[in-house]
């Protein structure tokens, strides 16, 4: 789990914040450098919200950072491979022999 540490807005400590925060051991740090500008904007952001600055920082990257690894680990494929895929997948289907039998028995799962 990300954790930013950056330090300022006493106003914020005084709002409702405790219900948004995550439980589990946090141990590990992040040490930001920002300007001033990014650090009001954060820090403003965060008491709107009525969290702490951790907790707003943390969600924030986490889910940043959940997304630049789904949109890396997405199947991408160029154009002329994209349409032989689409060609297969048109395909009449073929007979694979004892799939009827097996998809017809009754399921072994079902209560």
């Amino acid at each position: 789990m990300l954790e930013a540490v950056v330090v300022g807005l006493a106003s914020y400590g005084n709002l409702p914040y405790a219900e948004h925060m995550t439980s589990g051991l946090k141990d590990k740090r992040i040490e930001l450098r920002l300007t001033s500008e990014q650090k009001t904007a954060i820090e403003t952001a965060a008491a709107i919200q009525g969290r702490s600055l951790t907790d707003f920082s943390t969600d924030t990257l986490t889910n940043r950072a959940e997304e630049v690894i789904r949109r890396d680990r997405e199947l991408q494929v160029d154009a002329a491979r994209f349409d032989e895929f689409m060609k297969i997948l048109d395909r009449p289907a073929s007979s694979v022999d004892g799939l009827r039998e097996l998809l017809s028995r009754k399921s072994v799962f079902v209560d």
